[in-house]
């Protein structure tokens, strides 16, 4: 794989449009709040990063958006146009796609197989119609090094790929398939320091490619190298919102980390002061 993504840059006309909004959200399953009063904007050529602990909402968030789950309250805009997706195929048809952390792939299949998976073109008619192999290799091959994957062997099977490359192709496919908003769930969480550098690099690729892209994290320094907007989620509400210039990585990462919380418990684990024990040993007498 190559070093720097090589995309087209962000136009004039899609730059810092917004694509998806979400506008006082909440979901309730029962008697659990999953979401309440949750706002968020994605905008194309921006990166909107969704910071959160476990249990923090970030999972029910992402499947609003993918049209897994429908909101019980607020709005829900695609493109300025309010919804209310019934399925996934409706928000892939709007042109949000989602990259999920397992990224469903089939690690035995070739990488051009799975860069294709559920969407194979054909050829011929009858009995005679078949998948075009050929078309689908050269075509993940151009579009993965369009990304600045350069993978010399489409042939391999993607579970031989590393973690961060499957990321990467998993990004290189929904920009094929024309995404204009890409949500990425926790793509940097079970990788190490360089992989994790690599998928932030295409991030970036697919942000300067005009899409909006919403990155769902717990790690503020990964979002902080990237983000043009912060959306913290605490036990399913907003704890913050803020745009980069707006916020410094310090205080971010402090309001991850549970800022007053945290000095908080902090004061309570102190130790007790030792007793000083003045004039010597003590002795008892009867």
């Amino acid at each position: 794989m190559s070093e720097a993504p090589a995309v087209t840059e962000t136009s004039p006309a899609t730059a810092g449009k917004a694509l998806v909004e979400l506008d006082d959200v909440s979901k309730y399953y029962g008697n659990i709040r999953a979401l309440e009063g949750v706002s968020l904007e994605a905008h194309a050529g921006e990166v909107t990063c969704v910071l959160g602990d476990n249990g923090a909402g970030k999972s029910t968030l992402i499947k609003i958006i993918a049209g897994l789950h429908q909101h019980d309250a607020g709005t829900f805009r695609i493109e300025g146009e309010e919804v209310r997706l019934g399925k996934p195929r409706e928000a892939l048809d709007r042109g949000i796609a989602t990259v999920y952390q397992d990224l469903a792939v089939v690690p035995l299949m070739p990488v051009w197989r799975n860069f294709f998976l559920g969407s194979e073109p054909t050829k011929g008619a009858g009995p005679f119609k078949r998948m075009d192999v050929a078309f689908m290799r050269e075509t993940t091959r151009a579009e993965l090094l369009r990304m600045g994957i350069d993978l010399r062997d489409v042939d391999q099977p993607i579970g031989t790929l590393s973690g961060g490359e499957r990321q990467c192709v998993a990004i290189a496919r929904a920009v094929y398939f024309g995404a204009k908003v890409l949500v990425l769930d926790e793509p940097t969480a079970a990788l190490g320091v360089k992989q994790s550098g690599v998928v932030l690099k295409y991030v970036a690729a697919a942000r300067d490619a005009g899409l909006a892209v919403v990155l769902i994290t717990h790690n503020p320094h990964h979002a902080y190298l990237v983000g043009d907007r912060f959306v913290l989620l605490k036990r399913g509400t907003m704890a913050g919102s803020y745009t980069k210039d707006a916020i410094t990585l310090d205080e971010l990462t402090r309001q991850m980390a549970g800022g007053s919380e945290l000095e908080e418990l902090s004061h309570e684990l102190e130790r007790a002061p030792k007793p000083l024990h003045l004039g010597g040993e003590r002795t008892d007498e009867s």
